[in-house]
């Protein structure tokens, strides 16, 4: 076994970088991480859904740092340029995850406690390693692994409903006075677009906003019949479940054939517990301005925060702008620092401090 000490956590990103894992394609990284976890000391494995799931210390109060190993697909070349570690998934989000590994590995549990570091798979598509964790776990805290910068925490994500529209009819004469298809998907988008307007105007703020995003249009015939097709992503705000996204939807759909991916609720986690007051006091200390922040994406924590119930918040370092981008990279004094902050705060929690 190799102490803490033994691994430079720069080392640890840079091997888990190195194992390209988009979505559906994880299982090189996840190897990668249980081997490491058992050298850092952890007893790990590879879990039914496919997550690398590591723990220390044994007992009914349990610690959960849920990070994801997946990532979007286009592979960076591992590199560093000075202070800048380039690599797919260095922000979104392998950086959090190889901090949360690192930082767990440095503290000892009491009797009592466990502490469970989670590489999720899946979070960039349907969440289906999180969605599996769910009902296994009664975490005291926990602990999802966004990028945030190190002075910062994540206190809430917006919802999210995906949906294909499709409608087909007979290809009639461009002179007739019948709308095309390309001009009825067009009409249903600017009428969706419109009420999302129109829902809007007494909220200021993003995060409190209803925000339709066309993903992507296309359109074909056989010489008797034509098609439109689109994919719409809704940004749903905390006043707007689901279930409501979907009957707005359909209520302005007409006769296009609607199919619904499985969505997710928007959650905002409770300011008021010892996790958020941890991480503030370390922050401090290590001379940062702690703040927290709604980011208007989706996470993990929309799915296991409403079933959980518990202290709950985002963290970890990176610049979340350079998500998915081609220029994706972390600052290693950054990551070195979150992982300082991140050991800290586990201290006291475990320390009930």
């Amino acid at each position: 076994m190799t102490t803490p000490s033994e691994i430079d956590p720069v080392d640890l990103l840079t091997g888990l970088l190195q194992a390209y894992s988009p979505t559906q394609h994880e299982t090189g990284a996840v190897d990668y991480l249980v081997e490491q976890m058992r050298q850092l000391g952890y007893r790990s494995v590879a879990d039914t859904a496919g997550n690398a799931v590591g723990w220390r210390g044994e007992g009914p109060n349990e610690i959960v740092l849920l990070g994801h190993i997946d990532t979007v697909p286009g592979e960076i070349p591992v590199h560093r340029d000075g202070d800048r570690l380039y690599g797919r998934g260095s922000v979104d989000a392998k950086g959090c995850l190889a901090c949360f590994t690192m930082a767990a590995a440095r503290v000892e549990p009491p009797p009592g406690w466990r502490l469970t570091v989670i590489g999720a798979v899946g979070e960039e598509g349907d969440s289906r390693g999180a969605r599996y964790l769910v009902d296994k776990h009664t975490p005291r805290y926990a602990i999802i692994g966004e990028p945030s910068h190190w002075e910062h925490v994540t206190l809430g994500y917006k919802g999210s409903q995906w949906f294909s529209y499709q409608v087909s009819r007979p290809l009639s004469h461009t002179a007739s006075r019948n709308d095309s298809v390309c001009e009825t998907a067009v009409s249903f988008w600017n009428r969706l677009s419109a009420r999302a307007g129109e829902a809007n105007r007494d909220y200021a703020k993003i995060f409190d906003q209803l925000t339709p995003s066309l993903r992507r249009f296309d359109s074909g015939g056989d010489g008797f019949n034509e098609t439109a097709r689109m994919q719409i992503n809704l940004r749903l705000p905390l006043w707007m479940s689901v279930d409501s996204a979907r009957a707005l939807v359909k209520d302005l759909a007409g006769d296009a054939a609607l199919a619904f991916e499985p969505g997710d609720e928007a959650f905002r986690a409770d300011k008021n517990n010892p996790l958020l007051r941890a991480f503030l006091n370390a922050i401090r200390r290590a001379g940062g301005d702690p703040r927290f922040t709604l980011k208007s994406g989706t996470s993990d924590m929309n799915t296991v925060g409403p079933v959980w119930g518990c202290p709950i918040l985002a963290y970890g370092p990176g610049d979340s702008d350079l998500d998915h981008t081609p220029e994706e990279h972390i600052l290693i004094p950054e990551y070195r620092r979150s992982v300082d902050i991140l050991s800290e705060v586990l201290q006291k929690l475990l320390a009930g401090n």
